[in-house]
């Protein structure tokens, strides 16, 4: 095998340009941007259809498991949005429970909380907008 050899780039793939114009409010700057998520056919169809759902928009685990021709499966919809490798770019914050709560975020409900409400969702448990650390830190 080669040697892998890794090299500084300030925007690789355009992906820190179009994170930074999310955050800076054009809720449409991570539509084209492509990933290579690389996980089992099940998740990439998950994947996929998170993709699907436009920004400012939230579906249930169970309507999410409808859409990828799996009903039934919506805990293992769950599992697989849980696995998303590119949060943001593929919108896992945008499924929420059944009973329209925020659940689970790897990034911690706080932060989901924030993404929902930086794209105009009106949450039931809302609580004040705030960019703080936790905008900042979504870039890693």
């Amino acid at each position: 095998m080669g040697e892998d050899r890794l090299h500084d780039a300030e925007d690789p793939g355009g992906a820190s340009g179009a994170v930074r114009a999310y955050l800076g409010g054009d809720m449409s700057a991570l539509d084209d941007l492509a990933v290579d998520t690389g996980g089992t056919p099940f998740q990439e169809r998950v994947w996929a259809e998170l993709r699907r759902i436009p920004a400012g928009a939230t579906i249930t685990y169970g309507e999410l498991a409808r859409r990828v021709g799996q009903p039934t499966a919506s805990r293992a919809v769950g599992h697989a949005n849980s696995l998303n490798p590119v949060a943001i770019v593929v919108p896992c914050h945008h499924v929420i429970g059944a009973d329209a709560t925020l659940t689970g975020y790897a990034g911690g409900l706080d932060r989901k909380r924030w993404l929902l409400q930086h794209e105009g969702v009106q949450l039931r448990d809302q609580r004040p907008k705030q960019r703080d650390d936790a905008q900042l830190s979504l870039l890693g």
